[in-house]
């Protein structure tokens, strides 16, 4: 095994889409930061966006060539991510992106170990600050309640939302397509004791009441591999463990029409339907969004029974979207620890126990973003 490559303290970010934000602004306060886009005219349009100009240099994505020890960000979809680790296997950087792990990433796991660089993932918002809140959760229910066997509940709720509701109950925060395409994808997670999978997510909706407010929730994805992830004791009893999605209330209905053309989807047609409903709902200079991020846990044992949740509620302003914000922060948050040589090399998905996970929630908080506990 290869010793850790050391940081350089030059960070690449690659990528100028909706996500880039405030993490740029923290990173450049205290890193050289370099911000690619498809063209530099396109990169230099973002520099300015985020005020960064004569701070973060602007270049096109055909001029990247990190050097060792630098740090490279993949904002681009994930189709590119893996041709951007290779570049960083080659040159010995290190690697970052907000994404899921996926089966084409966890296969270099191995690789980045050896060739001592850091290959961090699932370091935005969700995934991301929900890993962070849910080792909070479990490491502070271990520590009121010990060892006894315990009986659990835990549910992990994120949603991006418009600050004030439309007829769609929605606010497009990347791509609609990808939107359509995420609710094709079956579910699966813990309910009455037992795993349950939702073919069609939309078809287990439930309400989910928030500080007095209803929203409306859905399991999201595969839950289980998280189980081992946060660290829960085998101890533990799941009679319930699910990760979701948070909408507005009424969403299924206003989007009803939407879910009678998912029941038999058709490529082209989806590809169409998510062009109609971008210009049908546009996203303009003027339109605010929300995001909502809900995580809890609630315990009992024999000895007595224990409950906490975090709730994450934010609204863009004129400097950035709070998609924008709380995708990037948690990132450059995670990048910190890597240019100061806390993350040992190899694959990491953000923080990894209570420990870290406390010190990144700290760094957050430095920058803002707190969360309302209970």
């Amino acid at each position: 095994m290869a010793e850790r490559v050391p940081a350089s303290g030059t960070v690449h970010w690659v990528g100028t889409g909706l996500s880039t934000g405030s993490g740029v602004r923290v990173l450049a306060e205290t890193a050289t930061v370099v911000l690619y886009g498809r063209t530099v005219e396109k990169a230099g349009a973002c520099v300015e966006r985020l005020g960064l100009t004569g701070r973060v240099a602007a270049r096109a994505l055909d001029e990247l060539a990190p050097s060792r020890g630098d740090v490279v960000v993949s904002m681009l979809p994930a189709s590119e991510h893996v041709r951007l680790l290779e570049l960083c296997l080659a040159t010995g950087a290190h690697y970052a992106n907000t994404s899921y792990v996926s089966p084409e990433i966890a296969e270099y796991a191995q690789a980045a170990t050896d060739a001592g660089i850091v290959l961090l993932t699932e370091a935005g918002l969700d995934p991301g600050i929900d890993h962070l809140l849910a080792h909070d959760l479990v490491a502070r229910a271990e520590e009121t309640l010990g060892a006894q066997p315990l009986t659990v509940e835990f549910t992990s709720y994120c949603g991006g939302i418009p600050a004030v509701a439309n007829e769609f109950r929605y606010r497009f925060s990347w791509a609609p397509r990808g939107v359509l395409t995420a609710l094709l994808s079956p579910a699966r997670y813990l309910g009455d004791g037992a795993e349950q999978v939702a073919e069609r997510p939309w078809e287990a909706v439930t309400d989910h009441v928030l500080g007095g407010e209803t929203f409306e929730v859905y399991p999201n994805r595969d839950s289980l591999p998280f189980i081992a992830q946060y660290g829960i004791p085998a101890s533990w009893t799941l009679n319930t463990f699910v990760r979701g999605t948070l909408r507005l209330q009424g969403w299924r209905d206003a989007w009803a029409p939407v879910f009678a053309e998912l029941r038999d989807p058709d490529p082209d047609r989806i590809t169409a339907l998510a062009t109609e409903l971008a210009a049908r709902y546009p996203t303009t200079d003027a339109d605010r969004d929300r995001v909502v991020l809900a995580v809890r846990l609630a315990a009992t044992g024999p000895d007595g029974s224990w409950s906490g949740e975090h709730v994450l509620d934010l609204v863009g302003d004129d400097t950035d979207s709070a998609m924008a914000r709380l995708v990037s922060t948690p990132l450059a948050v995670g990048i910190g620890e890597v240019l100061s040589d806390r993350t040992p090399a190899g694959l990491h998905r953000a923080a990894e126990g209570p420990e870290s996970a406390r010190r990144w929630l700290d760094g957050l908080a430095q920058h803002g973003i707190t969360t309302t506990q209970r």
